[in-house]
């Protein structure tokens, strides 16, 4: 394998593109080929803009498609048009970075992912917790046993979107309102991400949404998610209009402990009760020191390795296929 792994990126309306891009860009063993944007008004303004301005820009999709040499690529469009696209770079038998959510039919995404299965092609969702220090100790924890039985996880990942959309983008609560699930749809995935790897799939899934502030009527601004296990019960809520600095917050409870995590953004500290003395932490509250990790980077570095064969994926296409059914199923768009 070249010391290099060539790369582009299709796409640039998706809220983490320019993230994703400058990631792939400095990482060592990448070369960023370059990336292409189908809309010409798209592609003018962000050329035009300094985040992008070194970006090389490519005429069409066929020169990362058709190139042999191109072996993954990030799909970093709108989530009106990502699906369609990542269909085309799995088709093409390229690895796919691909930015949440994966879109909004889920049979589609299934023959997708079942193609990627059946290629030997890798498909990483962009949930950018899976490496986030926070994230991945209470995780440890809680299905090691550590904590005893689960039985209730709560996430609260609210943020603030303007009413109309950016220009060139369909991230504010304009273009959200195009989903049933409004904040949810666009958001809910890095939660269900978390609460799926820790308790499975649920059995019964319940919504509330409504729209509490915002000018576009149709706008889910204010969402909560309960989602019912046997002996254990999670709840995500996400709300579009919440004042910044938002107090994002991911907490996990067991028989023999809880670890509660506020914000995850930047990461600071888990507050970890536990009932009795376990190797390093005290019986009471422990107040564990994290690290603040920046997005994307160790995701996409963990794909870089996956491709090389020096790691397994962080997780399996099944597990890729039951957020994005948990996320169908809470906004509406499956039944459950």
């Amino acid at each position: 394998m070249p010391e290099k792994l060539r790369m582009a990126q299709i796409g640039t309306k998706h809220g983490h593109a320019q993230g994703v891009m400058q990631v792939m860009n400095e990482h060592p063993e990448v070369e960023l080929v370059g990336v292409f944007e189908p809309d010409e008004i798209r592609r003018k303004q962000v050329e035009g803009s300094a985040s992008w301005n070194q970006t090389n820009f490519l005429d069409s999709a066929e020169e990362i498609l058709e190139d042999p040499s191109i072996v993954a690529v990030s799909s970093e469009g709108s989530n009106q048009e990502s699906l369609e696209q990542t269909e085309k770079i799995v088709r093409a038998g390229k690895h796919v970075f691909y930015d949440k959510p994966a879109g909004n039919d889920y049979q589609r995404f299934e023959r997708v992912v079942e193609l990627a299965r059946s290629q030997g092609t890798l498909l990483q969702m962009g949930y950018m917790f899976r490496k986030h220090d926070g994230f991945e100790r209470i995780a440890n924890w809680a299905k090691s046993g550590f904590l005893g039985h689960i039985f209730q996880v709560r996430a609260h990942m609210s943020t603030w979107l303007p009413e109309k959309n950016p220009e060139g983008q369909l991230i504010g609560r304009e273009g959200l309102a195009h989903y049933q699930g409004g904040v949810m749809f666009d958001l809910g995935g890095h939660m269900l991400d978390q609460v799926v790897w820790i308790l499975g799939r649920p059995n019964k899934v319940t919504r509330f949404f409504q729209n509490s502030a915002s000018e576009t009527r149709e706008m889910m601004d204010n969402t909560l998610g309960v989602f019912e296990y046997t002996g254990a019960i999670a709840t995500v809520d996400i709300a579009a209009m919440e004042t910044k600095p938002m107090a994002r917050r991911f907490e996990v409870y067991g028989t023999k402990g809880s670890a509660i995590m506020e914000p995850f953004e930047p990461a600071d500290t888990i507050r970890l009760t536990l009932e009795q003395d376990h190797g390093d932490y005290t019986a009471g509250v422990n107040i564990v020191k994290i690290e603040d990790r920046a997005r994307y980077v160790d995701t996409f570095a963990e794909l870089v390795r996956n491709i090389r064969g020096e790691s397994e994926p962080l997780r399996s296409l099944d597990h890729e296929l039951l957020v994005q059914e948990t996320l169908m199923r809470v906004t509406g768009s499956l039944g459950g």
